[in-house]
């Protein structure tokens, strides 16, 4: 089994959601699962039919996606639509101040894809704590975990 994670890693915050995400991925509890990073400039159609599940890292920028993640979509939605479908997936993002508009538009694009929710979002705005690493950890564990019982 293959998890994708692809990510927009723009700050320090971030880089401590996807450090910790991906220490959750590849944690010693889960056998079987090969855990793959992409920037999300750089991640294409081959990545997301070559995986069998996903999580997404995005800043919340204006009220949306990165550019970077929204590029990721515009160049694998239809070449991979039909193929994944029922995939899933989870989703980390941080904000300034607000990051409705981002979960919103990876909730329209995911919908669409017909990839399922394997995990509640993990959001964060300002400085990530603890607690955020620990969800972001978890988020890593639970969606590799899931492709080993799917």
């Amino acid at each position: 089994m293959r998890l994708l994670v692809v990510h927009h890693t723009s700050s320090p915050a971030l880089e401590a959601m996807f450090d910790a995400v991906m220490s959750g991925a590849r944690n010693d509890l889960i056998d079987d699962v090969e855990v793959v990073a992409r920037p999300a400039l750089v991640a294409g159609a081959i990545d997301v039919l070559d995986a069998d599940g996903y999580i997404l890292g995005t800043p919340a920028n204006l009220g949306y996606i990165s550019g970077a993640l929204k590029h990721f979509f515009d160049q694998t939605y239809y070449p991979c639509r039909e193929a994944t479908s029922g995939r899933p997936f989870g989703l980390y993002v941080h904000g300034g101040n607000d990051t409705t508009g981002a979960e919103r538009a990876v909730d329209t694009i995911t919908t669409g894809l017909g990839w399922r929710q394997a995990h509640e979002h993990v959001r964060v705005v300002g400085a990530p704590g603890p607690a955020d690493l620990e969800a972001c950890w978890d988020l890593g564990a639970t969606v590799a975990a899931s492709l080993t019982i799917d």
